[in-house]
């Protein structure tokens, strides 16, 4: 198996594509981290918005440039909701992303999971233990963090795209995304994303927004993993801790233009 590191050209243009564009993202995502994903796709130039209403969420589904499903906080009301979003997304032919947070530790959520992996998401983006329960290989981390490298889960990632026709997304140390076949990878950022709640949840939307605008999906989802980590590298410089990493990574999500890729490898 070759794993190919995506080429600076390459997010150079895409992250161009994004900008231009500024996409619409409909999220679909847990209580937890509501702002800040709205914040980082503002933040990175794209436009969020958060629909959850039966009545009206499965009609914005279908005039949005992507979707969003996070299953983070999941509740039966919320679920439904999510799946209708699904089915109207796939009719309309926008692409949505399922971030399955958590998948591996409970059964009841494992099965929804499993019943959303059927409407076929365009981009399945979790972290490596979530990707490898997804696939079988694993029994999930620790709640909602990795217990397992993302490297570990390649094979397992490969696999699951294979099996449900997604791109999949498995995030850690390096990113990787894969349709199967081929595999993309991007290396760097920093150890303090894992210090902000909603860092995680927020690149599956930076994820959905890429989506939008690129038909190589494995390009989407690794791209905007490079506009993540290239952030995160750039405010865990200035940043004194948490609290002050949360305001560098969005003011760095808005600085970084895409020549800045072209200038200096990731």
């Amino acid at each position: 198996m070759q794993i190919t590191p995506v080429t600076p050209e390459a997010l150079a243009r895409t992250l161009e594509k994004m900008r231009a564009a500024r996409p619409l993202v409909h999220c679909l995502t847990n209580e937890v981290v509501q702002e800040i994903t709205a914040n980082v796709l503002l933040a990175a130039g794209a436009s969020p918005a958060m629909v959850v209403a039966m009545d009206e969420a499965p009609g914005f589904a279908r005039i949005a440039g992507g979707v969003l499903v996070n299953v983070g906080t999941p509740v039966p009301e919320c679920l439904a909701v999510m799946q209708a979003c699904a089915k109207a997304a796939n009719e309309a032919g926008r692409p949505w992303v399922l971030d399955p947070v958590a998948a591996g530790v409970m059964p009841w959520r494992d099965g929804e999971i499993r019943r959303l992996l059927a409407l076929k998401p365009a981009v399945i983006r979790g972290n490596a233990s979530e990707i490898l329960a997804l696939a079988g290989a694993g029994k999930g981390g620790k709640g909602v963090d990795s217990t397992d490298s993302s490297a570990a889960a390649v094979d397992s990632a490969r696999e699951l795209a294979h099996r449900t026709g997604s791109v999949v997304c498995v995030t850690g140390e390096t990113d990787y995304a894969t349709d199967g076949s081929r595999v993309l990878s991007v290396s760097g950022g920093s150890v303090m994303t894992t210090l902000v709640v909603g860092t995680g949840c927020s690149l599956s939307a930076l994820v959905a927004a890429f989506a939008a605008v690129e038909s190589d999906r494995t390009l989407a989802a690794v791209a905007a993993c490079a506009l993540a980590k290239r952030a995160a590298s750039l405010a865990a410089r200035t940043a004194k801790g948490p609290g002050s990493f949360h305001n560098e990574y969005l003011d760095a999500l808005y600085a970084i233009q895409p020549a800045d890729f072209l200038r200096e490898a990731l």
